[in-house]
C-alpha cells in the first residue's frame, strides 16, 4: 500500500527530480547516478513522511540535500560544479536568449545553498516554504534572495 503511494506521489512530482538533477549534475551519466541517489533516499525516508508538510516540500528537502552532498562529493573529486540547465528555468517568466544566458551564467556561479534558493524561488515557493525546505529562517530565505536578486541585476545590468 505505501508503496503503491510513494509511486503516486513520486510520479506527480516527477519534474522536482528532473529540476534537481539538472541544477546539480553537468552530464547525463550524473545525472543518472544523482536521480538514483535520490530515489533511494526518498524511498527509504519515506515511512518517516507525516504528512505535516506537503509532499513536495518534503521531497525538495531530501532531494537537495542529497544533491548538495553528491555535489560536494563531485567538487572534492575535482569535477566542477554543475551548470544550470534550461529545465529547471521553465517555470521561469520567458527570457530573451542574451537575458537567459546571462541567468544562466549567473546560477551556475552561485554555492549549493544559493543554487536550492534559486530553483526553489523560481518554481514560487514561499520564503516559508523555502526555508523549511533548506532548514533555515524564513527570514533567512528571505534575506538571501533578496541579495541574490540584488546581485544578479548587477551582473546582468
Amino acid at each position: 500500500m505505501r508503496r503503491m503511494e510513494f509511486d503516486e506521489l513520486l510520479v506527480s512530482h516527477k519534474r522536482i527530480l528532473f529540476k534537481i538533477c539538472n541544477l546539480y549534475c553537468r552530464n547525463a551519466a550524473d545525472r543518472e547516478d544523482l536521480a538514483q541517489e535520490i530515489l533511494v533516499q526518498l524511498w527509504q525516508a519515506f515511512p518517516r513522511f507525516d504528512g505535516r508538510c506537503r509532499f513536495s516540500t518534503w521531497m525538495y528537502r531530501v532531494a537537495l540535500n542529497v544533491a548538495i552532498s553528491f555535489a560536494r562529493k563531485e567538487g572534492r573529486r575535482g569535477a566542477r560544479q554543475a551548470a544550470f540547465d534550461e529545465a529547471v528555468l521553465e517555470v521561469a517568466a520567458p527570457l530573451e536568449s542574451d537575458e537567459m544566458r546571462l541567468l544562466h551564467t549567473f546560477i551556475a556561479g552561485l554555492g549549493e545553498l544559493d543554487k536550492a534558493l534559486m530553483l526553489l524561488y523560481l518554481d514560487g515557493n514561499s520564503y516559508a516554504e523555502m526555508g523549511e525546505v533548506l532548514g533555515i529562517s524564513e527570514t533567512n530565505a528571505s534575506t538571501r534572495i533578496s541579495r541574490l536578486k540584488s546581485a544578479m541585476k548587477k551582473e546582468m545590468a
